[in-house]
């Protein structure tokens, strides 16, 4: 697997209230551990809740159960950000949050070339392999990185079950809880 791999949440994950119809970007994979954001669950927050320094508000998202405290970014401006960890082609994340201010406060950056999350999913060494392995995620290249940014976000997992076929696009239009059906 490589970094900007999609993690897709198997759709017999139900009732795991972390990643049930979850799609995680992969930010890293190695031998110690593997780290991701869920790209695809928006809180009922934005950044103003977090900082007054922005002028302009963007949605937050739940990135994953772990560090919730802290704020995490994903972005496509790696050149105007310092400290940004290149993912893949024109994707990123983290860099120096002061830039991310001057960039959104002086309508350089839109809520199309970021994402703000609370939290990260992440595993041990190992641990995702074997939840693979254990037919937990489909892995999927990521082709296009301008689905990690719409604000559609919602029904990406329904959208990506479709593209799947066969025995998954039952899934796609199925409720949350299909035994509420």
């Amino acid at each position: 697997m490589d970094p900007g791999s999609l993690l897709i949440a198997d759709p017999s994950i139900i009732g795991d209230t972390n990643f049930h119809r979850s799609i995680i970007l992969l930010v890293e994979h190695n031998f110690d551990g593997s780290f991701g954001f869920i790209i695809n669950n928006p809180l009922n927050h934005t950044t103003k809740d977090l900082t007054v320094e922005m002028k302009y508000d963007f949605p937050l998202y739940y990135g994953g159960p772990v560090d919730q405290d802290n704020l995490f970014f994903m972005h496509k401006m790696g050149n105007l950000i310092p400290n940004s960890i290149r993912i893949q082609n024109d994707l990123y994340w983290g860099g120096d949050f002061k830039a991310i201010v001057s960039l959104v406060n002086n309508k350089k950056l839109k809520v199309n070339d970021i994402k703000f999350f609370l939290g990260y999913s992440g595993w041990s060494a190992n641990q995702l392999i074997s939840e693979i392995k254990s037919k937990n995620w489909i892995i999927k290249k990521n082709s296009n990185s301008s689905d990690i940014f719409t604000n559609k976000s919602e029904s990406l997992w329904s959208k990506e079950m479709k593209k799947l076929g066969g025995d998954f696009l039952l899934w796609s239009n199925s409720p949350e809880n299909p035994f509420e059906n």
